[in-house]
């Protein structure tokens, strides 16, 4: 297959050529391979051996990372129902996308929706067939874990609340029917937003918009926690919270520089910007908090770990270290913002603010990529003939799809689930904890 085949992941890792020969536009790369008389490429043992341990970080993200980041958040009595909703759901989605989800975003299918069925069962994929200069498998195990850590970050949105049936549900659904067009939209060379020149170096709209979406409907839907706004629903475990934060910086390099597919001028911009942005996300809303409640809280680090990483994600290798600094920031802002604030007016019980960080964050940095991608703002900038506003306007397209897409069919199938399983536990249940009433156990003895 050729390079062009697969996602804007490959067209950013030929656009690390351009940048370090000083060029301003690295979506000149797909363009020059489709040009180019069609060749085999080779596997590069360097970009495999990298891809490999990309993999490997993402993984490590969800498990333990996004595991122990929510278990320290919910009460004592519902951590072990968040690890093994998290667990499962891993399980789940690896299950689910070697039988149908890689066919379904990446299949072959000529439609700008859908994959297609060509590659079912992994048909067709051998040991020697490759994506670029990396084998096919390593691709398909790559993407495989950006599908499991979407889908995993949901339940923060409804976490202390759901039976652990109804999630696994909910997610083999969601993911089929939302996560993987998507992902072909975005990723795929025929897919909508890749047509559109849309950037999304790692995620935006597939990974975080499309999850905090999710989120979102799903807290207004099943409802708030029993005891909201009247009980104390503090977090239980704070440096937990704080090394699941610290897991998920570390993995995130396997994230977004991984998301170049090769070892190579791509993957060194990705890293050094998911270093800058962080801090420029920690250190806003550290600031921020510090003017608005007197004090820096150790939870509003963490937070701000997630957010500066959520914003640059989609911007990673497009945007230079400086401007990374100052779009982490902004999406750290924005989202202190919507969890301190409008979270509350609205009056939604989103439990872990999956929409206030991850949604709220991914808008920022999804729209922001278009900014900062700007060579005036040490961006590797455009296509060829692409203004600002032009790009900008492609952003807030494939962002608005997005949420419309993954709003309404969350939705209906949060109201599917609900109806053939139910998705509340009884509120005796509830008020025990899914810990003892879902699992038969408990995180701590006395």
């Amino acid at each position: 297959m050729k390079l062009a085949d697969f996602s804007s992941h490959s067209r950013a890792a030929l656009g690390a050529i351009a940048l370090s020969a000083g060029s301003a536009l690295p979506l000149w790369a797909q363009e020059a391979v489709e040009a180019a008389p069609e060749a085999v490429p080779a596997i590069d043992s360097g970009d495999t051996a990298w891809m490999l341990v990309s993999t490997l970080l993402v993984l490590f993200m969800i498990l333990p990372g996004v595991a122990l980041f929510y278990g320290g958040l919910v009460r004592a009595k519902n951590m072990l129902s968040v690890l093994m909703q998290t667990t499962m759901i891993t399980a789940t989605v690896i299950v689910v996308w070697v039988l149908w989800g890689y066919s379904f975003a990446f299949g072959g299918s000529e439609s700008a929706y859908f994959g297609g069925f060509d590659k079912l069962f992994l048909a067709g994929v051998t040991p020697d067939s490759a994506s670029g200069t990396i084998p096919e498998l390593v691709f398909i195990c790559f993407q495989m874990t950006f599908a499991c850590i979407t889908s995993a970050l949901i339940i923060g949105g409804f976490a202390e609340r759901v039976k652990f049936g109804a999630v696994v549900m909910f997610v083999i659904l969601w993911v089929s029917i939302v996560y993987f067009p998507i992902a072909h939209m975005a990723w795929d060379a025929n897919g909508l937003f890749f047509g559109w020149d849309a950037m999304d170096f790692a995620g935006g709209t597939v990974v975080h918009i499309n999850a905090g979406i999710a989120a979102l409907v799903g807290a207004i839907i099943i409802g708030r926690r029993d005891g909201y706004g009247r009980e104390n629903m503090a977090p239980h475990n704070l440096p937990l919270t704080l090394t699941g934060a610290a897991v998920l910086w570390v993995g995130w390099f396997g994230f977004n520089a991984g998301s170049a597919l090769a070892a190579g001028g791509a993957a060194g911009l990705a890293m050094i910007n998911t270093f800058t942005a962080t801090a420029g996300g920690v250190i806003a809303w550290a600031l921020v908090e510090k003017v608005a409640r007197g004090k820096s809280s150790l939870l509003g680090g963490a937070s701000g770990v997630i957010a500066g990483l959520v914003a640059v994600t989609p911007a990673a290798g497009f945007v230079g270290p400086v401007g990374a600094i100052a779009l982490g920031a902004l999406g750290s802002v924005v989202a202190y913002y919507f969890v301190a604030v409008v979270k509350h007016r609205l009056g939604y019980d989103d439990s872990l603010d999956v929409f206030g960080i991850h949604g709220v964050a991914g808008i920022v940095g999804a729209i922001g990529t278009a900014i900062f991608a700007s060579p005036t703002l040490g961006g590797v900038g455009y296509a060829e003939g692409v203004t600002m506003g032009a790009q900008i306007w492609t952003q807030i397209l494939a962002v608005a799809i997005t949420i419309i897409w993954c709003g309404v069919v969350s939705a209906i199938l949060y109201k599917l689930v609900d109806a053939l399983v139910g998705l509340r536990p009884a509120p005796e249940d509830e008020a025990a904890g899914l810990d003892l009433s879902s699992h038969g156990e408990v995180a701590y003895h006395a």
